[in-house]
């Protein structure tokens, strides 16, 4: 993929982008990520994430609606490098994720509210493929997710890069 660099893309397709509230944070070794997004409703419990993570990615980008929770971590190292090793593009996740100095050095784009020490309760609870809403913005199976440094935008469609 080309470099992603929303605020171009943003000028180019303004009137297709949703901006969500820059509330996210990189943690990640790569900084800008892009891809059709698989959903995952889940609240304090990874197992869907778990799973998701050990089947082929494809490029696409699996955002985790955590509800926020700011008690438990949805993602760390271990199922970050599954992730990159199935060729996902990146993990959004509306909730924390740990070990974030390990999280750093794997060829996979992370995005999250905040780190936490804390691992989430696995008793297979959520939703997968379903519409999440957060951050100002609805998130639909199969829309175009994006992020870099700037922050996150999402398209019901594949955005072309400007140039």
């Amino acid at each position: 993929m080309s470099t992603i660099v929303l605020p171009d893309l943003c000028d180019a397709h303004g009137e297709l982008v949703s901006v969500l509230d820059p509330i996210f944070s990189g943690f990640g070794g790569i900084e800008a990520f892009g891809g059709p997004a698989v959903t995952i409703k889940c609240f304090e419990d990874n197992s869907l994430v778990a799973e998701q993570v050990t089947r082929p990615g494809s490029g696409r980008v699996l955002v985790v609606d955590g509800g926020g929770s700011l008690r438990c971590a949805l993602l760390g190292d271990n199922l970050a490098q599954q992730a990159a090793d199935n060729g996902w593009a990146g993990v959004l996740v509306y909730g924390c994720v740990r070990d974030v100095e390990i999280l750093a050095g794997i060829e996979l784009g992370v995005q999250a509210l905040a780190p936490h020490p804390r691992r989430s309760v696995k008793r297979g609870v959520g939703e997968l493929d379903v519409p999440v809403t957060f951050a100002g913005v609805t998130i639909r199976p199969g829309d175009h997710v994006y992020a870099d440094a700037n922050g996150v935008i999402v398209s019901p469609e594949a955005l072309a890069l400007p140039g």
